[in-house]
C-alpha cells in the first residue's frame, strides 16, 4: 500500500474515533429501551426525558439513597393514584428500580393553574434526596452551544450536569413555585458539546423539586 495513502487512512480513522468515542471507557450503562419506548439513545438537539435514564442499575446508571421507587412502586400502588385510562406500564414505570418516578395526574397537577402546564401523564423524577444522580447516553447530532430549558415543580435543587464525567454546568431553577405539583418552565443553564456522537450526561441533583425533562436548544453550532 502507498505510504501516503496508508498514513491518510490512519488519520481518518483517528479523527472518526475521536468524533464519536466520548462515552468514558469502561462505562457499562446502556440507553434505555422497553416494550413501549423503542427509540433507544436520546438525541441532542432535542428533549431528554429524565425518566429514560440508562439501563444498568444502582451505581452504574443511577444512584438513589434507597432501593424503593417511591412513586411507581409505592404511591402508585394506591387505587386512587391509578388514574382512569392510564396504562399500568406507565403507572408502574421502572417500579423495580430505586429512582423515584411518577406521572402528572389530574387531581395533583392540573386541578389548579400552572404557569406552564406539563404534558398530561408526563413522567418525572421526584422524591429527590441529596447526592442522587442519573446517567444518560445521548447522541449529539450537532456539536455546539445549547441552552437548557426545563419544566419543574417547586424550588431549586442545586442540580448540575456532567459531560463525560466532568462537570459542565450548574443548573439553576429560578423560581420557587410553592409546591411540588405547581409547575413552571425556565431556562436553567447552558452547555457546550465540543464533539458529536455518543456522549454521557450525568444529572446530579438534591432535595427540592420534581423534574420532568431537559430541552437542549441549539444556540450556536461549532464551525
Amino acid at each position: 500500500m502507498n505510504n501516503k495513502f496508508f498514513s491518510f487512512a490512519i488519520l481518518l480513522t483517528t479523527v472518526a474515533s475521536v468524533a464519536v468515542g466520548q462515552v468514558p471507557t469502561g462505562y457499562k450503562g446502556k440507553p434505555f429501551t422497553d416494550a413501549e419506548y423503542t427509540k433507544g439513545v436520546q438525541t441532542i438537539p432535542g428533549r431528554l426525558e429524565l425518566a429514560y435514564y440508562d439501563l444498568g442499575g444502582e451505581g452504574v446508571a443511577y444512584h438513589d439513597t434507597d432501593p424503593i421507587n417511591k412513586g411507581s412502586g409505592e404511591l402508585n400502588r394506591k387505587p386512587d393514584h391509578q388514574r382512569p385510562g392510564v396504562p399500568l406500564a406507565l403507572v408502574h414505570f421502572r417500579e423495580q428500580e430505586g429512582v423515584d418516578i411518577s406521572f402528572t395526574k389530574d387531581f395533583a397537577d392540573f386541578n389548579h393553574p400552572n404557569k406552564v402546564d406539563p404534558k398530561v401523564n408526563q413522567l418525572y423524577i421526584g422524591w429527590q434526596e441529596d447526592g442522587e444522580w442519573t446517567n444518560y447516553t445521548v447522541d449529539v447530532k450537532v456539536p455546539g452551544l445549547y441552552k437548557i430549558i426545563t419544566v419543574y415543580g417547586y424550588q431549586d435543587n442545586k442540580s448540575s450536569l456532567w459531560l463525560n464525567n466532568k462537570k459542565a454546568v450548574e443548573l439553576v431553577l429560578p423560581e420557587n413555585t410553592g409546591d411540588f405539583h405547581h409547575w413552571t418552565q425556565a431556562t436553567v443553564g447552558q452547555i457546550s458539546f465540543p464533539v458529536g456522537g455518543l456522549n454521557l450526561l450525568t444529572l446530579h441533583y438534591n432535595k427540592g423539586s420534581n423534574l420532568a425533562y431537559l430541552d437542549f436548544v441549539l444556540v450556536k453550532a461549532l464551525p
